[in-house]
């Protein structure tokens, strides 16, 4: 008798604490319950449920509410583009404004043919983790594309993929969620617009002398494509060309000119994408 009272009575005490504990719990969420501004439910149903943070917030939950509180503009849904800032800016009685389309661009054509190796890199295969080692990676230009797939990993749309060694982006898949740019350790993927179509595809600001010797298509830094430019939208920073692409007419002139290719005009040289990405 005495063994069965010592596991009923516990059992039943137990039973009691969770009940008690249970109508607490109950009592205290319909208490200090927070209420949801109706219109924050209308914009998360809404969005695409991408949750890919190119709105600057970490889901599509911390967006909709910010939105709410007017804390973000209505037209940073990378994902949706302008039909959803629409709606987002009907559900808040607003106007919308027009946000350019960017898409993602990687400042580097170091491909195996084109740039050296300094050492034969056998640790994780990851951008990340190479970056550590010492020279930071094993390309021989150390503001090249490393080819290791950190950036593929990192994008949710299929859109970058690693060819030859060097990172492409398929410009008709990007969304712009900018999750390759913070990727990349080397920092050398960049948001332009997507309208414009001439970037320098090039990172390495040292003197033409030192690029040459570890890239065949880095720039040189002869400022031929400066002088070509009709609207004076090139500049130089270091020894490395730079377009503004506030002023850039997509014409094309200084990819052309350009002696060691280091211009690439999207126009005139679409980047095709196998089905099978080579990481």
């Amino acid at each position: 008798m005495a063994a069965m009272t010592a596991i009923i009575y516990p059992a039943f005490v137990m039973g009691g604490l969770g009940v008690v504990f249970g109508c607490l719990l109950a009592f205290a969420s319909k208490k200090f319950a927070v209420a949801v501004d109706p219109r924050q439910t209308l914009i998360r149903a809404a969005l695409p449920g991408a949750n890919c943070g190119g709105c600057g917030y970490p889901g599509c939950d911390g967006y909709a509410e910010g939105c709410v509180l007017g804390a973000c503009a209505l037209n940073k849904c990378v994902v949706g583009g302008a039909p959803v800032a629409e709606k987002i800016a009907e559900i808040m009685g607003v106007t919308a404004d027009g946000a350019e389309p960017e898409v993602a661009f990687v400042r580097c054509q170091g491909s195996f043919d084109k740039t050296g190796k300094d050492c034969v890199y056998l640790g994780i295969g990851d951008c990340q983790s190479a970056s550590v080692v010492p020279g930071r990676g094993p390309t021989s230009c150390a503001f090249a594309c490393m080819g290791f797939g950190t950036c593929v990993k990192a994008c949710k749309f299929d859109a970058i993929h690693v060819i030859n060694g060097v990172a492409k982006v398929d410009r008709d898949k990007c969304v712009g969620c900018q999750a390759c740019v913070e990727a990349c350790p080397r920092g050398i993927i960049a948001m332009v617009p997507k309208k414009k179509m001439v970037h320098v595809a090039c990172s390495n600001p040292m003197p033409g002398a030192f690029v040459r010797k570890v890239c065949t298509v880095g720039c040189i830094g002869c400022q031929m494509c400066v002088k070509v430019c009709p609207k004076q939208t090139i500049s130089m920073k270091g020894a490395l060309a730079v377009i503004d692409p506030s002023n850039c007419v997509n014409c094309g002139l200084c990819a052309a000119k350009c002696p060691v290719h280091a211009i690439d005009n999207a126009k005139a040289k679409p980047v095709v994408v196998p089905p099978a990405s080579v990481a």
